[in-house]
């Protein structure tokens, strides 16, 4: 009862969050000061559900449900944090909703899988994992923004999205920041999987270590063609997307084929 309660109140927030930048209207506080309000005290409540599902006696439960909650949650945390200092808001109208929609899967369905006390540098390839996943979800879902805003101007069809949203040239300057950070991180968890996961086959980490090679090319692309070849626009929005579908099934495929499927 404890827990569907602290589930109850934490989704709730979540909306309310993204309802007061939905319907910005007079307040006591600025639009984003609610805003950071509310959602503050939405990942705290979120962060303290978290431990309650998955730090267990045995170890951590990384099961599909539990991890898609807490990658759920490291995004929102990373959103607030980004929007101490970048214009985006707007992005908390999609990414809340979710965190909230993971919150009640995780409650509905039993998901385990336990990840046994290991070293730190396995934790350690763990939370580079998730933080470069949480970065480069963030991104994917700015490209479709900037996909959006893209061909509303190209049609000459402002409506009340692109009012609400960055200039083009801000939501695109904000993206390679996102996916230039995140590749960092994807880097360092390639790296710390590969010095530190003893037997990859053995562990069923084959395929998805492949898929994440794949996506961490892709994303280098994307920053190498930037780079040196200035490539925006479509061509961008297609690779990155590309990548973030690469990666996607990376995690979120190789857990749903081991767990549901083969039961390992």
């Amino acid at each position: 009862m404890k827990l569907f309660a602290l589930s109850f109140f934490t989704i709730v927030l979540y909306i309310a969050a993204a309802s007061s930048q939905l319907y910005r209207g007079a307040t006591v506080f600025s639009s984003k000061h609610l805003l950071l309000l509310l959602g503050g005290l939405a990942v705290c409540l979120h962060a303290l559900l978290l431990y309650f599902n998955m730090v267990t006696p045995a170890g951590l439960n990384l099961g599909f449900f539990h991890a898609a909650s807490s990658i759920s949650w490291m995004i929102a945390v990373l959103l607030l944090l980004s929007m101490l200092r970048q214009p985006v808001e707007n992005l908390v109208i999609v990414i809340f909703p979710m965190a909230a929609l993971m919150i009640g899967l995780e409650g509905y369905i039993h998901s385990e899988r336990i990840l046994s006390s290991q070293s730190y540098g396995v934790t350690l390839h763990v939370l580079f994992s998730i933080i470069a996943y949480s970065l480069l979800s963030i991104s994917a879902l700015q490209t479709l923004f900037l996909a959006y805003q893209d061909y509303q101007l190209h049609h000459k069809h402002p409506g009340w999205v692109i009012q609400i949203l960055p200039p083009l040239q801000v939501m695109e300057k904000l993206l390679f920041q996102m996916i230039a950070l995140g590749f960092v991180l994807l880097s360092l968890s390639l790296i710390s999987g590969i010095v530190f996961l003893e037997d990859i086959l053995a562990q069923h980490l084959l395929h998805k270590t492949v898929l994440s090679i794949v996506a961490w090319c892709v994303f280098g692309l994307v920053l190498w063609g930037h780079w040196r070849y200035g490539w925006r626009g479509r061509t961008t929005i297609g690779w990155n997307l590309s990548g973030f579908f690469i990666l996607m099934l990376a995690y979120f495929g190789s857990k749903m084929v081991l767990e549901f499927i083969l039961h390992r």
